[in-house]
């Protein structure tokens, strides 16, 4: 029989809907009965792709016995943290509060009253790991909250207020300073593993904000940034936490190598690595970080996209039951694939071994860089790549016959927004049309399917759109739908933008300092929350600086620039110290405290000379740059950039303008080029304004 369950759309909900534990949804019906028949809450939050998720629900919430001691002392609440991150974020910290280190599954018991007074993560049904049994726990909590009751609620309201007074960021620095980013950079620097590549020690994730920030300063020649962020990059890509065969990169690596990943691939990850490969290729001319690029939007559209225009939410780390099983290979199904000529070279090329790398099969990987396998075969690089496509496509036709692992379809509106702005500028810089189609389809999806009576929702799947959207979905989406506008130069881009900045300013904003994470009209939890970390994505305030920042150039107000100025102050002595932590308010910051070239260029579409002074604006890679461009005459509410301006003797005209001051307009290519490159232009001869 199924739980309530069954009538979610979340795959995550879905997969529990035939356990025989009597799940409730969050709402409040669930809250209702734990106050009416006096019962604490067990709250489980997880995710749909997570492989220790599927463990817990297989030995225990499975099982009979351990569902019937569930049913009988607690009123079961099963969240999809995906579509919840306020619940999330709340009893995360309470987790992490009381374990001292946090993770999925998250296993919570609450008072009725929302209070979290015990909690962890996995529990194993059998004593083992050095962890009680789960069963064990929970008949533990029962007797806790039948014997000692005023103990469990003192201890459930000294978390709250724990929770409530958990942000603590110092005073503010009023003023923006380089010398918090410099010392973030000196840290980055100081803590990477120039071995293996990346920070910290298994299990190791990427770090994609963290190097955006360092492509940021790369791009104004700071040579160390660059070298450290390409050999992050390159040491990622070999193979292992990244797909060669199929494209796109898994969650994280549970080896300080990068070899074996935990197998789910994320949309978030593969959105923000992508377009870090990207900015790589336009700084440094590696063929091979355009190639990874590509591959991994591509493998996005494959395996992530829905015909109507969505993108997923993941693929499940495991297939057939077992972890990784979809993605690993034997020597001897390599071999039955591929060609004698064909195998030689990939055992020439790859780490392959009879015995195998991860439980006795072998995670593909490069056996070194590009550069040195060309030398080493005497070949050159494009007879290399195109060798190596073959091969790869060839063991991808094969692996599709396997059976894939399952799919998060579900849309979400700010991982979305990540992906968006991945294809738009990707499509902008590599004049790809088929990723621009993507990124304008996307949008158009996103507007007319999660945007209901002037509202923004947070998820979507086969039809129902569900839940209040959160800081984090508003934000992400201004900067994506600026993006696109930067790539198209289409109006309503950049109204839609304008119209969810007034929104987010209105419904979400802190009158201390920030944006809360939850709508005003949002339903009343234990806090209201605030998250400031950045973590596997950006937080919601980093995201909104950033949106602050490039809607103020964009249109002038000085309201937006003065508001994220306010919250980086706030943040800046902290990313100092904890740079890994705070990625996204490092490229915020850095946006911030250069001084941004406002650019408008004035023609007709299909103008061989407008087109010219486009492509120029995008030949490079400028994170200083916002820009507006169209025909005149331009609407009240088109960008500020392109009020008062003209067209020359009616040909296509650029502008520059930085410093509040604007330079002369120009119309020839070279002219346009020599501005863009002037590490001086601040200091040219201007014109009016």
């Amino acid at each position: 029989m199924k739980n309530r369950l069954s009538e979610e759309t979340s795959p995550y909900l879905l997969q529990h809907a035939d356990n025989p534990v009597d799940w409730y949804p969050w709402g409040q019906e669930a809250l209702e009965r734990s106050k009416k028949e006096d019962k604490p809450i067990f709250l489980s939050i997880g995710y749909a792709a997570c492989h220790w998720c599927h463990v817990m629900a297989h030995e225990s919430f499975e099982d009979a016995d351990t569902a019937a001691i569930m049913n009988e002392f607690f009123i079961n609440i099963k969240v999809d943290r995906e579509e919840r991150p306020d619940l999330d974020n709340i009893y995360m910290s309470a987790v992490v509060a009381m374990t001292g280190q946090g993770g999925w599954p998250m296993s919570m018991f609450l008072t009725p009253a929302g209070e979290p007074f015990f909690g962890g993560t996995y529990f194993p049904p059998e004593r083992r790991y050095n962890m009680p049994s789960f069963r064990e726990v929970l008949t533990s909590v029962a007797e806790a909250w039948h014997q000692r009751r005023d103990q469990v609620i003192e201890n459930g309201q000294k978390m709250v207020k724990h929770i409530q007074g958990a942000i603590h960021l110092g005073d503010p620095v009023e003023t923006l300073q380089q010398e918090f980013s410099e010392q973030a950079a000196f840290k980055l620097a100081q803590s990477y593993d120039w071995k293996n590549g990346g920070w910290g020690a298994a299990p190791k994730f990427p770090q994609a904000m963290v190097i955006e920030f360092l492509l940021r300063r790369a791009s104004r020649e700071d040579k160390l940034a660059e070298d450290i962020a390409i050999h992050a990059l390159q040491s990622m890509a070999r193979g292992g936490m990244y797909d060669l065969i199929g494209g796109g990169f898994a969650r994280y690596s549970v080896d300080d190598e990068w070899l074996v990943p935990h197998f789910e691939k994320m949309l978030y990850d593969n959105a923000q690595l992508s377009i870090t490969y990207l900015y790589a290729f336009l700084l440094s001319g590696n063929e091979a970080m355009r190639e990874i690029c590509e591959e991994t939007l591509d493998f996005i559209l494959r395996e992530m996209t829905h015909p109507e225009g969505g993108f997923f939410s993941s693929l499940d780390a495991d297939s057939e039951g077992h972890e990784g099983k979809y993605y690993v290979w034997t020597a001897a199904e390599v071999q039955a694939v591929l060609t004698d000529d064909e195998y030689q070279f990939f055992l020439a090329t790859h780490t392959l071994s009879e015995n195998g790398n991860f439980e006795g099969k072998n995670v593909i990987r490069r056996s070194g860089a590009d550069q040195e396998l060309v030398e080493y075969l005497k070949t050159d690089t494009d007879a290399f790549r195109a060798r190596m496509k073959g091969v790869y496509q060839k063991l991808l036709d094969n692996r599709e016959r396997r059976i894939r692992p399952d799919e998060d379809d579900k849309v979400l509106v700010s991982w979305n927004a990540l992906c968006l702005r991945a294809f738009s500028e990707t499509a902008r810089y590599l004049k790809r049309d088929d990723y621009y189609q993507a990124a304008v389809k996307n949008a158009d999806f996103l507007l007319s399917t999660l945007v209901k009576d002037g509202k923004l929702y947070r998820s979507w799947r086969k039809g129902s759109t569900n839940h209040n959207a959160f800081l984090e979905d508003h934000a992400a989406l201004i900067i994506a739908l600026l993006s696109l506008y930067q790539t198209d130069g289409d109006p309503r881009w950049y109204r839609n933008a304008v119209e969810f900045g007034s929104e987010m300013i209105t419904h979400f904003i802190d009158d201390d300092w920030g944006f809360y994470d939850t709508h005003d009209d949002h339903e009343k939890l234990i806090t209201r929350p605030k998250d400031i970390q950045d973590n596997a994505t950006p937080s919601g305030n980093a995201l909104a600086a950033m949106a602050m920042l490039q809607l103020s150039a964009l249109s002038g107000n000085g309201e937006y620039r003065a508001l994220a100025e306010g919250m980086l102050s706030h943040i800046q002595s902290s990313f100092a110290r904890y740079p890994t932590a705070f990625g996204y308010w490092l490229c915020a910051i850095d946006f911030a405290l250069h001084p941004v070239r406002e650019i408008a260029i004035l023609g007709e579409s299909g103008n061989p000379v407008f087109q010219a002074l486009v492509d120029t604006l995008w030949e490079r890679y400028r994170p200083d740059i916002v820009s507006a461009y169209g025909t005149p005459p331009f609407p009240d509410d088109a960008p500020e950039l392109l009020h008062n301006r003209a067209m020359l003797n009616e040909l296509p005209t650029a502008y520059v303008c930085q410093n509040f001051v604007c330079l002369n307009p120009v119309q020839q290519v070279e002219a346009f080029r020599s501005l863009l490159d002037s590490k001086e232009s601040n200091h040219a001869k201007t014109g009016s304004s």
